[in-house]
């Protein structure tokens, strides 16, 4: 279940997510939000993303996904995939355990 910030986020944001039903909107998940939002928001959307849902859980969701496969990793286009790992190697700390 989303947060109610992160619902708003959602809404205000909401043809980011253009193949999503508007009644299922709000209840993505948080995979498909940071995904969507990296792919396809821009330089203000991504900054509201992690002052909402924080720059640490953006890169923890990130990286969960990218190592989960080469599919999912496939989901991030080149220079997205690319930008984000060197921010986030650089700007978000990394629980390696």
């Amino acid at each position: 279940m989303n947060s109610p910030e992160v619902k708003a986020f959602i809404r205000q944001h909401g043809a980011l997510f253009w193949y999503i039903p508007e009644d299922k909107k709000e209840d993505i998940s948080p995979d498909v939000l940071v995904e969507f939002v990296l792919n396809y928001g821009d330089m203000k959307a991504v900054k509201e993303l992690f002052s909402v849902f924080g720059i640490q859980n953006v890169a923890e969701v990130f990286f969960t996904s990218i190592n989960m496969s080469e599919r999912r990793k496939g989901n991030y286009n080149e220079l997205t995939l690319n930008y984000f790992t060197l921010l986030f190697n650089r700007n978000a700390h990394r629980n390696t355990n």
